[in-house]
């Protein structure tokens, strides 16, 4: 559990102290800091979604322990529910001692975000499933060899997110890229909520049928990743 508590501590410190040089240059500013916190907790949450996945997987290969669990009576549906379930878990755990930490240090309260919150949390924990799931079927079908995937690949998405800056910031082939992230509508919406009080449910219905599209490709992918491995042995991902 560890993890789920350091490196989001790591995050708001570095962003925090990182806000309040920018608010000692710009006073007029305060808004940033907001920006920055709430873009750290809630970029958390599919970081965490994605990671605990994959690395519930990797701790099964690493303790050679996958062959076990499936001479059970234990279905590969029930090692998917189990692993996102626990990425729900760790991933509340996590938001909630963010929120805490950023409060009493910045005075920067999250649930300023509520109702719309549980929505943003909800698609971008969608997002983190998505993702685990797709990377573990990468590992699962090259072994333990690409295991760096687990924790690099998500970051690869994060500059097309906009989580610290509005999407018109970036090159337009980044912005036309963007378009394909769930994350990049999250982001967006969450800074119109924060400036003009006011949210266009469009670009969430959007991000929720991207993710809607990828979840169920990342299960079928994993799904057949395994079905391939059963049919190699399953010793052979070691």
């Amino acid at each position: 559990m560890v993890d789920a508590f350091y490196w989001i501590t790591i995050d708001l410190l570095l962003w925090g102290i990182t806000s309040i040089y920018i608010l000692k240059l710009a006073p007029n500013s305060s808004q940033l800091m907001f920006m920055f916190i709430s873009g750290v907790l809630l970029w958390n949450v599919a970081y965490r979604g994605q990671v605990d996945i994959s690395m519930g997987l990797l701790e099964e290969l690493w303790n050679k322990n996958l062959i076990n669990l499936f001479v059970s009576p234990l279905t590969f549906k029930d090692w998917i529910s189990s692993l996102i379930f626990i990425s729900i878990i760790k991933s509340l755990i996590s938001l909630t001692f963010g929120s805490i930490l950023g409060y009493f240090l910045y005075r920067v309260g999250i649930l300023d975000l509520f109702p719309h919150l549980i929505v943003f949390i909800a698609l971008l924990m969608m997002t983190g499933w998505w993702l685990g799931l797709f990377i573990s079927g990468i590992i699962l079908r090259f072994g333990t060899r690409v295991q760096a995937l687990s924790w690099t690949l998500v970051w690869i998405v994060s500059p097309f997110s906009a989580i610290y800056y509005p999407l018109d910031i970036l090159p337009m082939w980044a912005q036309m890229l963007s378009k394909i992230f769930p994350t990049s509508y999250i982001f967006e919406e969450s800074r119109n909520l924060l400036y003009n009080g006011q949210v266009n449910y469009s670009n969430l219905g959007i991000s929720a049928v991207l993710n809607v599209i990828y979840l169920i490709a990342s299960f079928y992918f994993i799904n057949s990743s395994f079905k391939k491995v059963l049919a190699k042995g399953l010793v052979k991902i070691y």
